[in-house]
């Protein structure tokens, strides 16, 4: 067992967040420790995995293999595509 996961770690959270902890445990039965355990570790994961896509964007952008768009390009892109799919439900 690696030394992160032999000491213990005390988290101190605000009363309205301890509460929801708290009836989550009830709903679901499991301890709150467990629970929170496993809200981070997923949490830590979709840090990294955001981190490694934004590198990766960041090496397509710097080696040329993609174009930067300008940020009015893009909304006005983004609201053209809104627009199509509203046409398409209509």
């Amino acid at each position: 067992m690696s030394r992160a996961y032999a000491q213990n770690m005390e988290l101190h959270l605000n009363p309205e967040l301890t509460v929801k902890v708290e009836q989550w445990s009830a709903r679901t039965g499991r301890p709150a420790g467990d629970l929170m355990e496993d809200a981070l570790a997923g949490y830590l994961i979709e840090q990294a995995d955001l981190g490694n896509l934004l590198d990766s964007r960041y090496d397509d952008l710097a080696t040329g293999r993609v174009q930067a768009v300008d940020g009015a390009q893009a909304y006005e892109l983004l609201q053209e595509r809104a627009r199509a799919r509203r046409k398409s439900i209509a």
